[in-house]
């Protein structure tokens, strides 16, 4: 999908990836970006500077999420793109706390899942519309700091694989954006947490996102490196999850000598 003259929807649009698609976008022609955050004077500020419509936004309550659609429709048409990008991280493993644990779970998964319930009839309808979701690699592979965090991202991965082997027929395409580290607030503060293969500016992966979405590629990956450890993943479990303790050792001696 080129986005010449299309009319998308960013959550996490007020900062970071979000920010920078948005401006990339309009750069690239879209006719019109709903800019949505939590925060809702960052969305603002990105809307007021591209020219757009700023909006707060709680992705986790879903009646605002289908609001929001539902406003979007009756202003600008038809929406082209829904770009499901909000995130944040959590600490801990399985002793996180349990609303530690389901506040990932309605960041990382429910509110994907709300975007799709409040999109897809629309897209359905006319047979054509595209949802981009931001997982991580640490939902790939691991981000040794949080648990909660790459077992949410990784379900966010699943999500999106279900999409679009349930509408990829139905003229929905579906891409899942999986960075590693960003120059973002959630840039990766640690060894193996994602910053392993270098950081990247959000203006790279904005560019890299449209791109894959001309190809309509459904794994989005903002550092290649990522495919290779997945593939040796893949072909050896008990080998990558060895290495992946062994490089848990090195965070911790790393730590410990800072």
């Amino acid at each position: 999908m080129e986005l010449r003259d299309r009319v998308a929807i960013i959550t996490g649009g007020g900062g970071g990836i979000g920010g920078a698609t948005a401006r990339h976008w309009m750069a690239e022609g879209a006719r019109h970006v709903v800019v949505a955050d939590y925060n809702a004077e960052a969305a603002l500020a990105v809307a007021d500077e591209i020219g757009c419509e700023g909006v707060g936004l709680d992705v986790t309550d879903e009646a605002a999420v289908a609001d929001l659609v539902e406003r979007a429709l009756d202003a600008h048409g038809p929406i082209d793109v829904f770009f499901s990008n909000a995130g944040a991280g959590a600490e801990g493993g399985v002793d996180a706390s349990n609303d530690a644990w389901q506040s990932q779970w309605e960041l990382h998964v429910m509110s994907h899942v709300y975007a799709a319930r409040a999109v897809l009839p629309s897209m359905l309808a006319r047979g054509e519309g595209y949802l981009v979701h931001t997982a991580s690699a640490a939902g790939l592979l691991a981000a040794m700091g949080s648990a909660p965090y790459s077992v949410t991202k990784a379900a966010c991965i699943k999500l999106a694989e279900m999409e679009a082997i349930l509408h990829g027929d139905d003229g929905i395409r579906v891409s899942v954006l999986c960075p590693q580290g960003v120059n973002t607030a959630m840039a990766p503060q640690r060894l193996a947490d994602g910053g392993t293969d270098g950081i990247v500016e959000p203006e790279f992966v904005a560019q890299v996102i449209t791109e894959a979405m001309a190809e309509e590629r459904f794994l989005i990956l903002s550092h290649p490196e990522a495919q290779t450890y997945v593939e040796r993943k893949a072909s050896d479990p008990d080998r990558w999850l060895r290495g992946m303790r062994r490089l848990r050792e090195r965070s911790l001696d790393l730590e410990e000598g800072a």
